[in-house]
């Protein structure tokens, strides 16, 4: 009979364990998944935005929420930033090759909402709100 395999603490970090409190997986899986975050990474899916164009696209976002979704998808791999030398500033957003792979999955996953919402709906009206407060 072997000994079993002893894994450190910083071997699971690095390999992944979501459902491990101190993962680093969590902290990107909420940035990906956040509302703002899918909204992003599908209207970027068709076609690098500027800013204001992005804002426009993502009915409801506050330029802070805006920004901040952004710097956290930047900084994750998933969103290329390029800003141009000119007054005004102009500066663009596009998917990297990574964020391109994850935002066919949340995009998958938005879909999947919206071929399924008049059953979801359906489900929802037959719920007493107190279970959802």
């Amino acid at each position: 009979m072997s000994e079993p395999e002893v894994v450190s603490l910083s071997d699971q970090m690095r390999r992944g364990e979501l459902f491990c409190v101190q993962c680093p997986s969590r902290e990107i899986l909420k940035h990906v998944t956040s509302q703002w975050g899918v909204l992003v990474l599908v209207a970027l899916m068709e076609k690098t935005h500027r800013f204001s164009e992005l804002r426009r696209k993502v009915g409801g976002v506050s330029e802070k929420m805006l920004a901040q979704t952004l710097q956290y998808l930047e900084r994750d791999g998933f969103v290329d930033r390029v800003s141009f030398p000119v007054v005004p500033p102009h500066v663009e957003y596009s998917l990297t090759p990574l964020g391109r792979a994850i935002g066919e999955k949340v995009e998958s996953l938005a879909d999947w909402i919206e071929s399924n919402l008049p059953s979801i709906m359906a489900v929802q009206k037959t719920v007493p709100p107190e279970v959802v407060e």
